[in-house]
């Protein structure tokens, strides 16, 4: 926070949605603005729709008065659209700035068809899903999207995906706009924001679960395997995006990978491997979704194999969870029930240093298949709401 009247109008907004300061006089107190210059900010706030005055505070003087009135974000000025991809399945949904769910809808989506057809389709689905919301495609103010691969964040381009033939280098910002303009009859230029989705996962899960967690880590287990990582309440993407590609660490066995490579841990412990090899024993399975409903109904074999999958993925993550010492280890996916989550702590803990555990809870998802959702929807309200780029929208608004 800038002192003085270096303070901007972007900076009081930050306070007040952080709850760190919600009266006039406490952001007086906080950036040591006067009591007109808060005033003359705090407007443009107002013109844009984006605070308002909620209930009266406690009475600060022993001698009474009035009580100050509280400043609060208004989150019902716009929405946010949002999206997770998997290798044969999407979820969409609209949301409000806080996270609350308005409208979604899941269905087939098939991510070998390419970008040009699933971008387009998606497209689609947020035009239907803003009717049902009841929202006009002028209420967006922006598109998150979580993608099974890595991701470029400065660009919003996938980086050489196993698992998305096709959309390497590809303009997903580009095709999603126009996309979204198209079906929904709406202005072009809206902000597509787009990150992996174990990113985008932990990012929800973290903020909605465990707010207080300084190092966050979710491992994902689907059709492939990925982790997110949320250090100090930021997304950790290591210099282009490729931090957490858990699945393409080499664990020994001779078994060729999607991404062209022999013995990845994606190729022996992902739901995509147990697919395969429960089909090899005569049990119908396409993909980690098959799986995981042969898990849910009890099946004898899928459980053997999804332990045996987890106690390869808990040898890996020891020296994960050695290197970051996170506080929260999630375990998400097609995958994460209890016979996966058996063999992930059996070797965990057995080959981690017992310092790298002493502070760690082991748990799985709290959101389940809406983390990608409400952590892309995350992304798009810190990225729009950020000081400076509050900046940059008030000008645009002319307020």
């Amino acid at each position: 926070m800038r002192a003085g009247n270096q303070a901007t109008a972007g900076e009081l907004l930050e306070l007040v949605r952080s709850g760190r300061a919600t009266t006039r006089g406490a952001l007086q107190q906080a950036t040591g603005l006067s009591r007109a210059t808060v005033g003359q900010r705090l407007d443009r706030l107002f013109r844009a729709g984006w605070l308002r005055e909620g209930a009266g505070g406690p009475v600060d003087s022993p001698l009474g008065g009035r009580p100050s009135i509280t400043l609060e974000f208004d989150d019902a000025h716009a929405v946010v659209l949002a999206a997770d991809l998997d290798t044969r399945h999407g979820r969409a949904a609209v949301l409000t700035l806080t996270g609350e769910i308005l409208a979604e809808q899941s269905g087939l989506l098939v991510i070998d068809e390419g970008p040009e057809a699933v971008l387009g389709e998606l497209g689609r689905w947020f035009a239907d899903l803003l009717v049902k919301a009841g929202k006009p495609a002028e209420a967006v103010c922006g598109i998150g999207l979580a993608v099974p691969g890595p991701v470029d964040s400065d660009t919003g381009r996938v980086v050489q995906p196993p698992i998305m033939p096709g959309w390497d280098g590809y303009d997903i910002r580009g095709r999603l706009g126009r996309a979204f303009a198209h079906h929904a009859g709406a202005r072009p230029g809206v902000p597509v924001l787009v990150d992996n989705d174990a990113n985008l996962m932990a990012y929800g899960e973290q903020r909605t679960g465990y707010p207080d967690c300084s190092a966050f880590a979710l491992v994902k287990v689907s059709t492939g395997i990925g982790a997110g990582m949320v250090v100090g309440g930021t997304i950790y993407r290591g210099i282009d995006g490729g931090a957490g590609d858990i699945g393409h660490i080499r664990v020994g066995a001779d078994v060729l990978c999607r991404c062209g490579s022999r013995g990845c841990l994606a190729a022996v412990a992902s739901g995509g491997a147990v697919a395969r090899r429960l089909v090899e024993s005569g049990v119908a399975a396409a993909s980690g979704s098959d799986v995981r409903d042969l898990l849910t109904s009890g099946h004898p074999e899928a459980m053997a194999l999804a332990r045996e999958a987890g106690r390869q993925v808990g040898d890996v993550l020891a020296t994960v969870v050695t290197l970051l010492n996170p506080g929260v280890l999630m375990i998400a996916g097609d995958l994460a029930g209890t016979p996966f989550l058996t063999g992930v702590r059996e070797l965990l803990y057995q080959r981690a240093l017992p310092r790298s555990t002493a502070h760690l809870d082991v748990v799985t998802s709290r959101l389940g298949e809406r983390a990608g959702l409400v952590g892309a929807g995350a992304l798009v309200v810190e990225y729009l709401y950020a000081p400076e780029r509050v900046e940059e929208r008030l000008a645009a608004l002319g307020v």
